[in-house]
């Protein structure tokens, strides 16, 4: 949203405690969740394609083909070690240190197609990075310490870049949760 500049109603949703009005809207009962006059789209992906078709000023869409496939592997087999890993509690049949593993197999490969680059894909972010960077980030704050004692220099460093972008600090604020009576608060690029 953010990069598209498109303007939307923010509701920071706690989900321990979803309200009603958000439980009619998304079926899923996640977040995050994009109601549109014709549809509800509640899934990160095809919100952030959904708004970038609408305004593109990055060309974040603009990427290989290759990058789409990124995308599916880091949703897929990615996100699933990291939810292994990072909420192993809830994973007691399956061992951590192995899924901490796989995660780790595909981030050294991540860090090797970064290198020489800033980004993914070159000089310049896609949706690939955008959609890559959350997963990684929540991956390395497990434990940072470990993360930043690995041999992915590359990877560290796009990391990095991203966290410490006036970007990632424009999308990153604190939002009370939203309740029926409030006003609505504006978001945009």
């Amino acid at each position: 949203m953010a990069s598209s500049g498109v303007k939307v109603e923010l509701r920071e949703i706690r989900l321990r405690e979803k309200p009603q009005a958000f439980l009619q809207t998304s079926a899923s009962g996640t977040v995050p969740a994009l109601r549109l006059s014709d549809q509800v789209i509640d899934e990160s992906l095809d919100i952030m394609v959904w708004a970038l078709e609408q305004n593109d000023p990055q060309r974040l869409l603009d990427m290989p083909k290759e990058g789409w496939g990124q995308i599916a592997e880091n949703d897929g087999p990615f996100k699933a070690a990291l939810d292994h890993t990072k909420y192993a509690t809830r994973y007691p049949e399956i061992d951590q240190l192995t899924e901490r593993r796989k995660a780790t197999s595909y981030l050294v490969n991540l860090d090797r197609q970064l290198n020489g680059r800033s980004w993914l894909f070159g000089d310049r972010p896609t949706l690939a990075d955008l959609a890559l960077l959350p997963f990684v980030r929540q991956f390395a704050h497990i434990d940072r310490e470990w993360f930043d004692a690995q041999e992915w220099p590359n990877l560290i460093a796009w990391l990095d870049r991203f966290l410490e972008s006036e970007a990632f600090k424009h999308v990153m604020n604190k939002y009370s949760p939203w309740a029926e009576d409030d006003a609505p608060l504006w978001f945009s690029g």
